[in-house]
């Protein structure tokens, strides 16, 4: 249910049906509050925080000046965003060196790899959960010793147009009527930096819907939000879980589960970003065309 001046009132009409039963089962949301807990890894002028879903993990770092974020034989692609204007990095990756500003959203290549942060600052990385070294590090990894409910397996789309290296986009878009948040996509991942957000989020145009067969990861990079969640009714009353309106601050990440009716809602006075994550990427959001890097990256062949 979207306010008539969300983009995404667009799809409505032309969402697809169920494919499979209404579900019976469901997983609770999970929380990777980054700003309250002991980072999992420390190491080479760089703190970082783990948190997974079942698809997609978060690696979200502080890092020192000159510190390193590297990567060795890396399975596929992962997506690097550095939010803030004043961190810029430099990436060694597939026999390349970039020198990236801040506030760019860069896709590096499968193998081996090496981020440098100059001036230090905050950087994420997004990975799919191919790559059980890092699943093994996540706080909550054992939410997901087994798999969960009603997400569906993520098969990878299509290779990059002229192979794989590093890829590099400004985040400084501006919005554009009847465009959605600035949503780019690699072979894995598909990442939603949505517009910012000043003050709190109007409470007469919150968006609730739900997904039937994929997470969402909603990082939280700056101000505080209220997640709000509700699942299904089913005839078996045990399966019932209680409604949540999770209030987390920055940084944070919260997995929420398919099919949870959720919205979230930008709370600080100041500063309120959040970044979607989802894996593999979203057919509708392609299908809209409002996927900014969609030249580089095509659909799958199969898709109409």
């Amino acid at each position: 249910m979207y306010d008539p001046t969300d983009p995404r009132s667009q799809m409505a009409g032309s969402a697809a049906p169920r494919a499979t039963a209404a579900p019976a089962v469901f997983a609770a949301a999970d929380y990777g509050l980054f700003y309250k807990t002991e980072p999992q890894i420390v190491a080479d002028g760089a703190r970082t925080w783990l948190t997974r879903g079942q698809n997609f993990l978060v690696a979200y770092s502080e890092v020192e000046p000159g510190g390193v974020l590297m990567r060795s034989d890396q399975k596929d692609e992962y997506v690097l965003l550095l939010s803030d204007r004043e961190t810029p990095a430099v990436v060694d990756a597939g026999g390349e060196r970039v020198e990236v500003g801040g506030f760019s959203l860069v896709i590096l290549p499968p193998g081996e790899s090496r981020i440098t942060l100059p001036k230090g600052g905050r950087a994420n990385r997004i990975f799919s959960t191919r790559s059980d070294d890092l699943n093994a590090l996540c706080a909550n990894a054992d939410s997901y010793a087994e798999p969960h409910p009603n997400v569906a397996p993520a098969e990878p789309w299509p290779d990059p147009v002229g192979g794989f290296r590093i890829r590099v986009y400004s985040l400084d878009v501006p919005p554009t009527p009847g465009r959605f948040g600035r949503i780019f996509r690699c072979t894995t991942i598909m990442v939603n930096y949505l517009d910012e957000q000043q003050g709190p989020r109007d409470t007469a145009k919150l968006s609730p819907h739900s997904h039937d067969d994929f997470e969402q990861g909603s990082l939280a990079l700056d101000g505080s939000y209220t997640h709000h969640l509700r699942w299904p009714w089913t005839p078996n009353l045990s399966a019932w879980r209680d409604d949540e309106h999770a209030l987390v601050e920055s940084p944070s990440l919260t997995v929420i589960p398919p099919p949870a009716i959720h919205t979230s809602r930008g709370m600080d006075a100041g500063l309120n970003q959040l970044v979607d994550i989802f894996s593999p990427p979203r057919l509708d959001f392609s299908k809209q065309g409002w996927v900014l890097n969609a030249d580089e990256y095509p659909m799958p062949p199969s898709v109409p």
